[in-house]
């Protein structure tokens, strides 16, 4: 239950002074439906309005705060579309009020003439003449102490001004009460951080440009908030699966050694590092669950195997899942291909397969006839009866959330968890592998196995284009074979698809047959058939968006076009770059440029050319672009902050981790007055599943 003291923080906007149907639904837009949604609206800039000069003095356009005397109103004729003036004085200068689309005698009503008002708003110097168009105040001179003398401006939604969203903002402010203290108080006296009432209050009323950064103490302490938040919920619930009954696989060893004996090549350092570290999770007796990170092309296939045969000779099943059929029939070919002369039998599921070979695949998998299954999330419905699944292995794991792993690893057998290996060919900063998550262990594959030559990458410009098409006409005569990435176009699938259409036409009319194209709108059957072609030989070059997941190994594939490289993330870059190189054979790959006005994208192409470590890649991607933008993140598995940032505030989060399994190995059911703060504190940023997870103990 949320606590009763947050209460008035998740009312309605709608409660507030001021806010309607309507202007709640456009908060609603770009903010949210709560006045706690509002408390996180941080201002992005000021007006200051001290400075009160003289008229005279007045040599540029600023904002000012004047005290001045009404002397004439120049009102234009009914019809006349001329705006409405005023003319004003102080003792050393005069400047004239301009009003557009005027109603009605309430300006004059506002300005007598003959009076004093104090003014504020921006004046401009024009024709050498002073002129301030639609004044923010216009006041009785005793009413100063309302016009602020520095005033926040918020970010806007179409249909409320800068004025009204002030006022709603401070509105929702007078709701804020003070909250029981859930940081350490030594931290907050070596960090100079307020306490988070203070803080919200600081951050909503800046006082100078430093206050608006990132780095002020306010927004840092707010940060810090969020990431102690995010890493508790993440530590309750990594705390409650090493609770969970697991089952202790304990490595045998035979067929381990038969598949190492097996492969033509030796293990890197790092796959024999990540197979101990999984084999010592296996044994133990609660439920693994770790993530193995591998960059493109660095093994992970391998590794996952090795994981599953332990499964194996203990008597139980093992599954695998990929988010696509064409990298589940991937993954279904090298593990059946690694396993050969084995004795393992290793059977796929896809949503195609019906009738009486699906009705025996199920019966052989009751049994425990099948060893290890490969398939999408087809392997999970409910008809998927297994006789004793004790491993999954995920891949591509950025699409599964905390929530998703949890339910997966609860289908173990007879009450215990099931022991859940999550794999991603996604270099993932460490801010980024922290925070979505910190509830895994993490094991790491940093090297390439021996023998794979570097991509040789080269940015050529788009003017360039019929180059490239003789140089590809020359390369598939001996026998290679091209990936051709069309340009992204503004996320829009609809443009995407016509842009490859158009290139998919046109590389038709040079190499007729030859070209096969792919997008996200075919059906998956019609996907696969030109995929197998590509696969096959029987064409050579596939025209693709990236809305298509080309994770396909193809070693004879030794060229990668990307059109537009430019509009590309580096990440995205890298990972449709790591689709050539996978053979013995050089190969190469082409970013063709249009537009490099941004130094953004000239750093993207440079870093791409340079480096090939797709962790290094990942981090320069984070830094480039931002979090939001990083590939993956906008999926189910990255978490959203509302205040951190972790660009700028990254280096609080490894603390903020350290200071949760402190406060959990102290503490771990929170129930010491810090506990019950911090309970707080997991409602206020909506962390509560981690509260859920501690009641159900």
């Amino acid at each position: 239950m949320r606590p009763e003291i947050l209460y008035p923080f998740f009312a309605d906007t709608i409660s507030l002074p001021g806010v309607g149907g309507r202007i709640a639904a456009l908060l609603e837009k770009i903010i949210g439906r709560r006045v706690l949604d509002l408390f996180w609206h941080l201002p992005v800039d000021i007006i200051d309005r001290s400075a009160s000069p003289a008229l005279a003095d007045i040599k540029y356009d600023q904002t000012i705060t004047v005290l001045v005397t009404v002397d004439k109103h120049d009102a234009p004729p009914r019809n006349v579309r001329r705006p409405y003036r005023v003319w004003c004085h102080d003792a050393t200068g005069k400047m004239q009020l301009i009003f557009f689309h005027v109603k009605g005698d309430y300006i004059l009503r506002q300005l007598p003439v003959g009076e004093e008002r104090l003014i504020s708003g921006k004046v401009e110097v024009y024709n050498n003449q002073l002129q301030m168009t639609h004044p923010d105040y216009m006041l009785l001179p005793d009413k100063r102490d309302e016009i602020p003398g520095v005033e926040p401006v918020y970010p806007l939604t179409a249909g409320i001004s800068g004025k009204v969203m002030a006022k709603i903002v401070r509105g929702a402010l007078e709701r804020l009460v003070e909250l029981p203290e859930w940081q350490d108080k030594p931290l907050l006296k070596r960090e100079g951080w307020p306490t988070w009432f203070d803080a919200m209050k600081m951050a909503h009323e800046p006082q100078g440009q430093n206050d608006l950064q990132m780095n002020s103490v306010a927004r840092q302490r707010l940060a810090y908030d969020e990431f102690l938040a995010n890493q508790l919920a993440l530590e309750i619930m990594r705390r409650q699966n090493q609770k969970k009954k697991g089952r202790s696989l304990k490595a045998k060893g035979q067929l381990k050694q038969k598949l190492l004996d097996s492969l033509p090549y030796r293990l890197t350092g790092a796959q024999v590092q990540s197979g101990a570290e999984i084999e010592q999770d296996l044994a133990q007796p609660f439920a693994m669950m770790r993530l193995l990170q591998g960059d493109v092309g660095s093994g992970k296939t391998v590794v996952a195997l090795l994981a599953m045969l332990v499964a194996v000779e203990n008597g139980a099943q093992a599954a695998m899942i990929a988010p696509t059929e064409i990298l589940s029939r991937q993954h279904y070919a090298s593990l059946t291909e690694m396993t050969a002369g084995m004795d393992i039998r290793i059977a796929i599921l896809t949503g195609r397969d019906k009738g009486k070979a699906r009705t025996k695949l199920l019966e052989d998998l009751r049994t425990g006839e099948i060893d290890i299954l490969v398939g999408t999330h087809a392997l999970f419905q409910k008809d998927v009866i297994y006789n004793d699944l004790s491993f999954a292995v995920i891949d591509e794991q950025h699409r599964f959330g905390v929530e998703q792993r949890m339910a997966l690893s609860a289908k173990g057998r007879d009450g215990t968890s099931m022991d859940v290996l999550a794999m991603t060919a996604t270099p993932i900063p460490r801010t980024l592998t922290l925070t979505a998550y910190g509830d895994m262990e993490v094991s790491q594959l940093h090297e390439k196995p021996p023998g794979r030559k570097p991509v040789d990458t080269r940015t050529i410009p788009l003017n360039r284009l019929d180059e490239v098409v003789q140089g590809i006409r020359r390369a598939i005569t001996g026998g290679t074979r091209v990936f051709w990435i069309c340009p992204l176009v503004e996320e829009s699938e609809v443009l995407d698809l016509a842009a490859a259409e158009e290139r998919f036409c046109h590389l038709e009319q040079i190499f007729g047959q030859k070209v096969g194209l792919v997008h996200g709108k075919m059906k998956s059957k019609e996907k696969d058939a030109v995929m197998d072609r590509f696969i096959n030989g029987d064409i050579d070059i596939l025209v693709a968006t990236t809305v298509v997941e080309v994770g396909v190994d193809v070693p004879e594939a030794t060229i990668m076009v990307i059109e537009h490289a430019e509009r590309f993330g580096l990440s995205q870059l890298h990972q449709l770059r790591g689709r050539v190189g996978r053979g013995m054979d050089q190969s190469t790959c082409l970013l063709l440029f249009g537009n490099l006005r941004g130094e953004t994208a000239k750093a993207r192409l440079k870093i791409m050319r340079e480096t090939d470590d797709g962790f290094l890649i990942a981090e320069e991607d984070l830094r480039l672009r931002g979090a939001g933008e990083l590939l993956g993140t906008r999926q189910s598995g990255m978490p959203i902050f509302k205040v951190a940032s972790l660009e700028e505030h990254g280096a609080l989060i490894a603390m903020a981790r350290d200071d949760a399994r402190l406060i959990l190995g102290q503490d771990p059911d929170l129930k010491s007055e810090r506990g019950e703060a911090l309970r707080i504190l997991l409602y206020l940023f909506e962390r509560d599943e981690g509260v859920r997870y501690l009641t159900s103990g």
